[in-house]
């Protein structure tokens, strides 16, 4: 499905480009007679504008689109530098840069007004007794970034960092549909990702979902493989929650679930990994852990989910199976391991954590 969603945008984005070389070739032909070499020049430039336009249908990654905008912008205008700047609500500004530092970009872009009929913004610096710092921003120019004329969502600016005439009708026009179908891109990129992140995420706690569990680890094994790093996984079960639903209801036991997940992230590390693997059950990815990294984090997720009751449950207890990267696993037989292992910790009297490698017997001390 995503892959004909791919498909089916790059084919209408093809097609966007097509129209409007076709466009200003048609254009461009209705003026005065040209000699051989102006005409040249010109097929050299529709050949050069119409390859970065291509260029902005062949990927649907929001960077490396980003960056194929700055490198195009740039070539079109033979600009020294670029930048562009996206803008959403209650949202900090996404900003890309070339040849400029990102808190230098921002400070030069700020947000398109909405209601400026403006085509575009032109700044030119100006220094004292014209005594111009090497390598300093001279001349930018500004323009509004859309997949419409009229809702501007964020801002593309080309720099010179020597002296510019002032940018002619036809370089202006280029640097302008540019923008326009950059931004069509960056639109059908975003919306990409959100199909994407609506195929991953689990909709009542917001976690990653099982099917983001497993890619994500294989993947992060063959890493750990591959350089050597440790790796350990944690598989997490609700104890007695299906008590807990036949005494508050399912939408009570939903309630419970979504608390819990919001403890879970209250105590991982920006590098882990917690994902909702079914039911009841969770499972937290921790790359550069061992087990006793594994164990001290099972102890924070006990504090959190005991120190303060989730609803009308006073004393929720949590199950647990960890274990460390071996190095004859893969995912699946990582997966097995903690499985099993928090089978024990069940069987043992629950609210606890127990390693796969433990010996049977260990497996009555919490």
């Amino acid at each position: 499905m995503t892959a004909l969603i791919i498909a089916l945008v790059a084919g209408l984005a093809g097609a966007t480009v097509i129209l409007a070389i076709g466009y200003r070739r048609f254009a461009s032909g209705k003026g005065r007679a040209a000699s051989g070499a102006d005409e040249l020049a010109r097929a050299q430039l529709e050949l050069r504008w119409a390859r970065q336009l291509s260029a902005l249908t062949e990927t649907l990654d929001l960077d490396d689109l980003l960056i194929r905008v700055l490198q195009g912008a740039a070539l079109l205008a033979d600009a020294d530098a670029a930048a562009v700047a996206l803008w959403a609500e209650n949202e900090p500004p996404l900003v890309k840069s070339m040849n400029l530092t990102g808190d230098e970009a921002l400070s030069l872009l700020g947000s398109w007004p909405p209601e400026s009929r403006s085509r575009s913004l032109s700044i030119r610096y100006r220094f004292p007794g014209e005594n111009v710092a090497p390598n300093a921003l001279q001349t930018g120019m500004l323009l509004p970034l859309s997949a419409e004329p009229s809702s501007p969502t964020g801002t593309l600016a080309v720099f010179w960092r020597r002296a510019v005439e002032e940018a002619k009708e036809d370089d202006l026009s280029a640097l302008e549909e540019l923008a326009l179908t950059a931004g069509r891109a960056i639109e059908k990129s975003r919306q990409l990702r959100e199909l994407h992140e609506l195929a991953v995420r689990d909709p009542l706690t917001g976690l990653h979902n099982r099917r983001y569990f497993h890619e994500t680890l294989a993947h992060e094994v063959k890493r750990a493989h591959r350089y050597d790093r440790r790796l350990a996984l944690i598989f997490l079960d609700l104890d007695d929650f299906k008590s807990i639903n036949e005494e508050i209801g399912h939408l009570g036991g939903d309630s419970v679930l979504a608390e819990v997940a919001q403890r879970l992230r209250s105590v991982v590390r920006g590098a882990d990994i917690p994902c909702r693997v079914g039911g009841d059950e969770f499972a937290v990815i921790l790359p550069e852990s061992s087990l006793e990294d594994t164990e001290r984090f099972f102890q924070r997720l006990q504090l959190a989910i005991q120190g303060q009751p989730i609803g009308r449950i006073p004393n929720l207890r949590v199950s647990a199976g960890m274990a460390e990267l071996a190095r004859d696993d893969d995912a699946t037989s990582l997966f097995r391991r903690v499985d099993q292992a928090l089978y024990r910790a069940k069987r043992a009297g629950k609210g606890r954590v127990v390693a796969a490698d433990d010996p049977e017997e260990s497996s009555e001390a919490s």
